[in-house]
């Protein structure tokens, strides 16, 4: 069987370090076996990388990959909650995907989409998750996606 790293590895996938609040606001916070992730950006190596909105000035491949990033910064939170040890994720419970939608914009599924199919690949069947895809008018500093989480925790 292989493990979260050998499959992060296998993708050509490195975590990013856990960001830090950009507010007054955690990170993540534990209850018990579960953490909740605060809302993640679409935040790269270069900062934040896909800025505006779906159905205007971002295509949907852009939108998908914002999710994906936002994914990856989810998995960094929890490998800083879990003290380094992404193993000890039990489950992906639910992820809130947010997506800064032009009026007449209905693809929010397929952007979130970005971000279910790298949990799943990284995690395999403990990253599928229940969701939420929501069109918002805008999101902080412009980005195009912002995504939290509901995690199990061994």
């Amino acid at each position: 069987m292989d493990t979260i790293k050998d499959r992060l590895d296998a993708l050509g996938i490195s975590l990013p370090a856990a960001a830090a609040p950009a507010a007054n606001y955690l990170p993540f916070a534990r209850h018990g076996d579960l953490i909740f992730v605060s809302g993640q950006l679409c935040i790269g190596p270069q900062g934040l990388t896909i800025k505006g909105k779906l159905g205007d000035n971002v295509a949907l491949a852009d939108g998908r990959e914002a999710a994906r990033l936002c994914a990856l910064n989810i998995l960094a939170q929890a490998e800083a909650a879990l003290d380094g040890d992404l193993e000890r994720i039990a489950q992906i419970i639910r992820i809130t995907g947010f997506v800064a939608s032009a009026p007449g914009f209905t693809d929010q599924h397929l952007v979130i989409n970005g971000a279910s199919d790298l949990l799943v690949d990284v995690l395999d069947e403990r990253g599928r998750h229940s969701r939420a895809a929501v069109g918002m008018a805008c999101l902080p500093l412009d980005a195009a996606v912002e995504i939290d989480a509901v995690i199990a925790a061994r």
